[in-house]
């Protein structure tokens, strides 16, 4: 069903904009290394048609780069579509060696414009947050996985603190995390933030360490107080990403006001 609504779109776009089609350039991507792909105008979305590509950008602020990466398999597409209406396609293939690194992306190279030039000049209201009108699936689906049985994927101990990752689930373009957070430290703790990143490479090696946070598009049930001898879970949605085979996911609680910090790393 994604596949086809990405040719609609795709077609669609080439007869409003009346350009002929045309040959679509090639991408090359793996899950070692981030491949940045550089826009003439901010990513206002960006679809792969199958899974085992991911192409990551900011939602919530735009920006110009996205960054994609693969795990083996067959050849797809990226369809990007800039905050002024360009529309980009690119044919995306899997290789172990990458001939580039970075991709900058000029206006040309469009296979064109979402809406009818007639209709530009006209006033448009400011376009609602993509991700409201699916805070409700979110609540949901969310209340569905801590009322479920749940594993043990990874656990830390700290002063009393345990942190721990239950459950990671794969569900349309989104990744749930389901976290417990258990204290028994004999104090209350009070959360400053609990942050998600993808790491790489040793951190006493600053060369080849790299850390990236990844983005929480809702949170459920996230407690900004745990007391002493209680308990609390809830769930993180993070648009989706692939852990490459040298990649951890780190988690890292860190306390409001005090010294306390935790942080997980596992690698699923």
């Amino acid at each position: 069903m994604k596949t086809i609504t990405l040719l609609l779109m795709f077609f669609s776009c080439l007869l409003v904009s009346g350009q002929q089609i045309k040959a679509l350039d090639t991408i090359y991507a793996n899950d070692k290394k981030n491949v940045a792909l550089f826009f003439p105008n901010q990513i206002r979305q960006g679809i792969t048609g199958a899974n085992h590509f991911v192409f990551t950008y900011n939602r919530e602020k735009e920006q110009y780069f996205g960054l994609l990466q693969a795990q083996p398999g067959a050849e797809s597409n990226l369809l990007a579509v800039t905050n002024d209406g360009q529309v980009y396609s690119y044919i995306l293939k899997y290789a172990k060696r990458l001939p580039k690194l970075n991709y900058f992306v000029n206006q040309n190279e469009s296979i064109g414009n979402e809406m009818p030039k007639e209709t530009k000049h006209k006033p448009v209201n400011k376009p609602i947050d993509k991700y409201k009108s699916r805070i409700t699936y979110f609540q949901k689906f969310s209340e569905y996985l801590l009322n479920s049985k749940l594993k043990r994927i990874s656990t830390k101990r700290e002063k009393g603190l345990r942190l721990r990752l239950q459950k990671m689930v794969y569900n349309a373009s989104e990744v749930y995390l389901v976290i417990e957070i258990q204290n028994a430290s004999g104090i209350d703790f009070e959360v400053d933030y609990l942050n998600i990143y993808r790491t790489n490479g040793n951190k006493k090696r600053k060369a080849s360490y790299r850390r990236l946070q990844q983005e929480v598009i809702y949170k459920h049930k996230m407690p900004s107080m745990i007391k002493d001898r209680q308990s609390k879970r809830f769930v993180y949605v993070l648009s989706k990403f692939v852990l490459g085979n040298n990649e951890k996911l780190q988690i890292e609680l860190q306390e409001l006001k005090g010294s306390r910090n935790v942080t997980l790393k596992t690698r699923l």
